[in-house]
């Protein structure tokens, strides 16, 4: 459809830049996506990464309509999830165009592999896992870059050493479990009463659990609102 799309705005634009003799060139187009490739590799490089990038072919012979503005340059889609994004070329004016422009893209920065053979259920420390120089766009599940969203997650599954962590192996931890001594909470204005409860499901923060009040033995629904804590309307 991409191909499509360009060439027939190359074929409705280039009638009429020829008849007025004024163009934009490819050496036009390839420097807007210079500037916009460089100044991304910029914003990585104060992140701590490196972009390498390669634009690929245009036609020399190719004629646009002239653009009274810069020609401007964007990736047309996600380049965290690709090695081969395409950039999408445009032109603001009397007569706009665009065209899509493909490129190599190398995101090379830290990601972190397991240190050691890590089991479904255990939560991530610091002595779990080892940095390492990785490429960050090669995957439709990049990998993470940062430790402190690793740090205290709990393992989706069981993973040998050497595999790089991916979003997709870890999820936040339940903030209560099932079987916690909890305080349950209930409040009306500024009244507020706290009584002793137990957890009897599993429970991550903002979540509606089911809770045994210690005192009454009643089974009541409570939102979970911190480790060991529990909330109900009064």
């Amino acid at each position: 459809m991409h191909s499509i799309i360009f060439l027939l705005s190359v074929l409705a634009i280039a009638t009429s830049a020829n008849a007025t003799g004024t163009t934009s060139t490819a050496d036009e187009i390839r420097s807007a996506a210079t500037r916009f490739l460089d100044q991304f590799a910029e914003a990585r490089s104060d992140e701590g990464q490196s972009v390498d990038y390669q634009i690929g072919h245009l036609d020399p012979r190719l004629n646009l309509a002239p653009c009274p503005n810069a020609v401007s340059a964007d990736f047309n889609g996600d380049p965290w999830t690709t090695s081969q994004p395409t950039l999408l070329i445009s032109c603001d004016g009397n007569r706009p165009w665009r065209m899509y422009l493909p490129v190599s893209l190398t995101i090379t920065g830290d990601v972190f592999s397991a240190a050691q053979p890590i089991g479904r259920g255990e939560r991530i420390t610091a002595a779990m896992l080892t940095p390492q120089p990785g490429e960050l766009n090669n995957s439709r599940r990049p990998p993470i870059t940062r430790i402190e969203d690793l740090l205290g997650k709990e393992m989706t599954r069981s993973i040998n050493r050497g595999t790089v962590l991916t979003s997709d192996l870890i999820v936040e931890p339940d903030t209560v479990q099932r079987g916690d001594h909890v305080i349950i909470v209930a409040r009306s204005g500024n009244y507020t009463v706290r009584t002793r409860g137990q957890a009897l499901a599993n429970g991550q923060h903002g979540e509606q659990i089911l809770v045994e009040n210690l005192s009454s033995q009643r089974r009541i629904r409570a939102r979970v609102i911190a480790p060991g804590m529990v909330e109900i309307p009064m």
